[in-house]
């Protein structure tokens, strides 16, 4: 069995221990702030998919959310980069609108990327360079779209921070209309679906977009930083994705504000020289 196909039983299979385990108590806990929350299903899921992984492949790393990264060597041999459980608000407040995201990198270059809805049961998934899935259908490109007839997924609480508030609400006022999922990962499944344009993450990890964006490739989807660069290797970053014509346009309405762009780098402690 490949990596590929183990990836793909393994996280219908958590998935499966999600449910399950979603018919019995849970704690809750705050993590760094009272939005910022942790439940020991998200705990116990993380170390399911682990043990699974290293049952199986003994000598591959794995990056989580929950738990210290085995880091060593990582763009050596394969490196899974898993959230557990992204969407830990919706799952705790409304129990459905929350995904397993998977991302897989083989000697530091995309492998494959696996996102399962969990409620649904439904998985979209690709191995690099061989087209996107959900379940066994294959998708089609993403259309490209112009920002006046986009649905553009963006939080609302970046939309009140004063020193990137501009361009992120001139983008709102210009699209059709903005949309926050409360899952990284389950907006990245409507983006590769075509049921929005583009997504847009002011901070982001990397178990947060990784599959999303190796998926994303396989439709056609570009997946860079606010300021059209390429998103730093295992690093929490900002984070477009969308489809070519329109990155075009909104990277001009962010890349046009130096304000912006300083609070922006300044923000993810990125220097000039670094770019």
């Amino acid at each position: 069995m490949s990596v590929y196909l183990f990836a793909k039983e393994l996280i219908r299979d958590s998935g499966a221990f999600i449910r399950g385990r979603m018919e019995e108590s849970f704690q809750v806990e705050r993590k760094s702030n009272p939005n910022d929350l942790v439940t020991t299903v998200d705990l116990e899921n993380e170390q399911y998919i682990r043990t699974k992984i290293k049952e199986a492949y003994p000598n591959h790393n794995i990056i989580g959310e929950e738990y210290e990264a085995d880091m060593e060597d990582s763009k050596v041999g394969y490196l899974w980069v898993i959230d557990p459980i992204d969407g830990t608000l919706n799952f705790v407040h409304q129990r459905e609108n929350f995904a397993i995201s998977i991302g897989i990198y083989k000697d530091g270059e995309p492998y494959a990327g696996l996102i399962l809805d969990v409620m649904k049961d439904k998985l979209i998934h690709a191995e690099a360079g061989n087209g996107a899935f959900v379940n066994d259908e294959k998708l089609s490109k993403v259309k490209t779209s112009h920002l006046s007839n986009s649905i553009v997924g963006i939080s609302h609480k970046w939309l009140v921070r004063e020193d990137i508030k501009g361009p992120l609400i001139e983008i709102v006022k210009k699209c059709r209309s903005p949309r926050s999922l409360g899952s990284a990962a389950l907006e990245y499944v409507q983006l590769i679906e075509g049921r929005i344009e583009a997504s847009m993450f002011f901070r982001l990890s990397p178990w947060d977009f990784s599959a999303g964006k190796i998926i994303g490739k396989e439709v056609g989807i570009i997946t860079t930083d606010f300021l059209g660069r390429e998103n730093e290797w295992l690093e929490r970053t900002s984070v477009l994705a969308t489809n070519s014509v329109l990155q075009k346009e909104l990277l001009e309405i962010m890349k046009n504000d130096e304000g912006f762009i300083l609070a922006h780098d300044k923000f993810h402690n990125i220097h000039s020289s670094d770019h």
